[in-house]
């Protein structure tokens, strides 16, 4: 999916709460329109991480963000709303049913396991990929393919 000379960076993320509040550090980036994508094997981090960026946007911390697995897209009562799609379960034209209505101009749109449905995903976006470094610990690698994306990800 991501191309080894796009611009990037990395960061070790120690434990869960590490990756709940890189979440949190993306919700101050990320604005209404962006699509980011996540990326990795299972328990890697995406849905913790996405726990991190709903509570960032306004999620209270007494609910949490649960996986979308079985429901394929939840959204949440965030400010910007935040879509969260899961295509673990579903292919290339699944995915597709799905229309752009998950990608609008008044929410931010996270989507797990995006390799399921390259041609569905917007050409402008953010990129992650979270891999197990150790038992608890992440390493997440954040890419940008456009350079206003790509100024904002370094203000991280």
């Amino acid at each position: 999916m991501r191309d080894q000379h796009k611009p990037h960076f990395s960061i070790e993320l120690p434990d869960a709460e590490a990756t709940r509040k890189l979440g949190e550090r993306l919700a101050t980036l990320l604005r209404a329109g962006d699509c980011l994508t996540l990326s990795g094997e299972l328990g890697a981090g995406k849905t913790t991480l996405v726990q991190g960026l709903a509570w960032g946007l306004g999620l209270p911390r007494t609910q949490y963000a649960p996986s979308p697995t079985y429901n394929v897209a939840l959204t949440y009562p965030t400010t910007p709303l935040l879509h969260h799609i899961d295509l673990f379960r579903v292919g290339e034209n699944a995915a597709s049913l799905l229309g752009d209505a998950y990608f609008s101009d008044d929410a931010i749109t996270v989507i797990e396991w995006p390799d399921r449905a390259i041609s569905w995903l917007p050409s402008v976006r953010f990129e992650m990929r979270l891999e197990i470094a150790k038992l608890d610990q992440r390493r997440a690698e954040i890419f940008a393919n456009q350079k206003e994306l790509m100024e904002r990800l370094f203000r991280i």
